[in-house]
């Protein structure tokens, strides 16, 4: 098979076409004959080397695929969907994804919503799997002391997660507000659900969501940057409100008032996707089927595409995603 390897740590163009052995669907896995992968912020870390690839899992980058399923192991136990050779699927995986062929856990797999396209259905798994376990298991959203009447507050509204996190929460029926780094791309975030998007680079998200929430402050907060926002974060936060931190783009270490999550019972939190278990992925999976699919097969919801390049040229398609030009997300057409 052709594939997308990484020949060293370094810039885009250390990503190069090659060619492959052909993966073997093990015990619980099928094969997946790609017709689209996902570009991502984990794709990009890994390409630099920060980001080790799992004990057993690939070294290819690529996280999220679609395609059709062509062999494996579909009498698995795990296959609650019935999935079947031919069938159209996406699937979440832990590396191989820059492929014409990649190896899936069934569970992990769910069928392509009705009237979505490949690329489209590619777009969907890394984003909607980390916004689902983060915002609504982690995070609590709608759990918490308002009820269906609490708000989001979205660090980075404009990339893949952010622009899927506004539209799931506001389908759901929940205030979301969300920051990004320009005027056209709030814009874009309002256009999404968010009821006001945030030029952090010239308002202060803290005081605009105080003043949007009548000084009560947001009660969760969506964290992919880390570093010295959580000192602020934790100062705009409600009430035994909920941060949960998915990425560190600002910074791995901060200095914050302790006292303060004491006396208003704030969460401070944060997690990994990749290195979780299967069981715990299928579950997230389930959730998205019964919760989220039907918005997609309704046109409710739909995933945002910036851009799809040829899987040939990956290395520009990383090149575009640390320039942080996009709305939404980056993806390869194979």
């Amino acid at each position: 098979m052709k594939a997308i390897e990484i020949t060293t740590y370094g810039g885009p163009e250390v990503l190069k076409l090659t060619e492959r052995p052909d993966p073997v669907a093990g015990n619980g896995e099928v094969l997946i004959r790609v017709a689209a992968s996902g570009v991502n912020r984990p794709d990009v870390f890994q390409r630099t080397g920060n980001y080790p690839v799992p004990p057993g899992a690939s070294d290819l980058p690529g996280l999220e695929v679609a395609g059709e399923i062509i062999g494996g192991d579909l009498a698995h136990a795990d296959n609650v969907w019935g999935l079947k050779v031919g069938d159209r699927v996406c699937a979440l995986v832990q590396g191989g994804g820059y492929a014409e062929l990649c190896v899936a856990p069934i569970g992990q797999c769910l069928p392509v919503p009705t009237g979505l396209s490949d690329v489209e259905a590619a777009a969907l798994p890394e984003t909607f799997f980390t916004v689902w376990s983060n915002v609504f298991d982690r995070g609590a959203l709608g759990q918490g002391p308002l009820g269906k009447q609490e708000t989001l507050l979205v660090q980075g509204g404009s990339s893949g997660i952010g622009t899927t996190a506004i539209q799931i929460a506001r389908a759901l029926g929940y205030r979301v507000f969300a920051t990004a780094g320009s005027d056209e791309k709030c814009r874009a975030c309002e256009a999404l659900g968010a009821e006001r998007g945030i030029n952090y680079r010239t308002e202060d998200f803290v005081e605009v969501t105080q003043g949007l929430t009548a000084g009560r402050g947001v009660d969760v907060i969506l964290d992919m940057v880390g570093g010295a926002y959580l000192a602020r974060e934790i100062r705009g936060v409600a009430d035994d409100g909920r941060i949960v931190i998915i990425a560190l783009l600002g910074g791995a270490k901060a200095e914050i008032p302790l006292s303060d999550i004491l006396r208003r019972r704030i969460t401070v939190t944060g997690s990994t996707l990749r290195p979780r278990s299967i069981a715990f992925k299928a579950a997230i999976a389930a959730n998205l089927k019964r919760h989220v699919w039907p918005l997609l097969e309704a046109g409710t919801i739909k995933p945002v595409i910036y851009r799809t390049l040829p899987a040939a040229q990956a290395a520009e398609a990383h090149a575009l995603m640390e320039s942080s030009q996009h709305i939404g997300k980056i993806m390869l057409a194979w």
